[in-house]
């Protein structure tokens, strides 16, 4: 049986601007969805207009079942998980009574979870070991997979031949899906990324100039590397899509959370004052990475630099400062 005829029915659990837009281009590529959120509210609201109030425009169409009961995923053949690192581990305990054996359970979450250092498809093992762990990532923002606009992402799990099979049931015109046997190169750039938005985003609102967003690009993808490498990524996995890629597009604009929360504090909001009651992941990742990057002694100079920032314990100014004070070496 092809892939495309296996995976009919795809849950996506998140009916936020990322699962919903999810959902839409699964329902694009011919799959039903069972688009689950805990808010009975959101739900009804789903359900009656027809339309996502958190991406003008878009319109859900008949493929797709809002849904507030979790039983209703026991139909699915591959479940989507859209809910940020830090709420995972919950979702998943939630939802785990209604999943069936051998599940293939995706997320698209980017971030470490705090306190326990572990990556997303590490929780997902951990708390749902009747299913099988896979990551979706890459450069993507959820109003241009809505809109249809044409974008790029990796599937990535430990069983290569399942990666192919998924990547192929979701790919369609507009949704391109590369597949990939490394989840963990895949999950290091979705975290690290992040907390390298929010340095451009320092640069650029330091009024430092485009000059030093590439040199905190270039130089911060070093760190990148170094760490996945350390993790043992794969290092075409790395310069792909899910890593340079998405380093590429965060880094660039404001559309990014993790940009815009780097650009408030660069001027001068602090810490709890730049997120303006939106997610930026990278503040919450910043702290585990650069602990995760001391125990393996991996030089990370422009993380520990965002992370001292967001704990409160160093200025933008004197930040960047330290940075240009460092040491004259080699690159690499």
């Amino acid at each position: 049986m092809s892939a495309r005829a296996r995976y009919q029915t795809v849950g996506v659990a998140g009916a936020g601007a990322f699962g919903t837009a999810l959902a839409l281009a699964a329902a694009r590529a011919g799959r039903r969805v069972v688009l689950w959120a805990r808010d009975e509210e959101t739900v009804a609201s789903l359900r009656d207009q027809r339309e996502a109030p958190r991406l003008p425009g878009a319109k859900l169409p008949p493929a797709i079942e809002p849904v507030s009961d979790s039983a209703a995923l026991a139909q699915v053949e591959a479940l989507i998980l859209t809910v940020p690192t830090q709420a995972l581990r919950a979702a998943s305990t939630l939802l785990a009574p209604a999943l069936p054996h051998g599940l293939p359970v995706i997320s698209a979450a980017k971030g470490i979870e705090q306190g326990s250092g572990r990556f997303t498809t590490q929780i997902i093992a951990q708390v749902l070991p009747q299913a099988v762990p896979a990551v979706l990532s890459g450069p993507s923002f959820a109003a241009d997979i809505a809109r249809g606009l044409p974008t790029a992402l990796t599937l990535a799990c430990a069983d290569a031949a399942l990666a192919k099979a998924l990547a192929e049931a979701l790919n369609s015109q507009t949704l391109r899906i590369y597949h990939s046997n490394d989840p963990r190169g895949v999950e290091i750039g979705g975290a690290a990324k992040n907390v390298l938005a929010i340095a451009a985003g320092i640069a650029i609102g330091l009024g430092l100039g485009e000059s030093a967003r590439a040199a905190l690009v270039a130089r911060g993808f070093s760190e990148l590397r170094r760490f996945g490498e350390a993790h043992g990524a794969q290092a075409e996995t790395l310069m792909g899509l899910s890593g340079l890629g998405d380093v590429v597009l965060s880094c660039a604009t404001a559309q990014s959370r993790n940009f815009a929360y780097g650009q408030a504090l660069g001027e001068g909001r602090s810490p709890a004052e730049a997120s303006g009651g939106k997610l930026a992941e990278g503040a919450f990742t910043a702290p585990v990475l650069v602990e995760m990057a001391r125990a393996q002694a991996i030089d990370m100079p422009i993380a520990e630099a965002v992370s001292s920032i967001i704990a409160g314990t160093v200025g933008v100014r004197e930040a960047v400062a330290e940075l240009l004070a460092r040491p004259v070496r080699a690159e690499n």
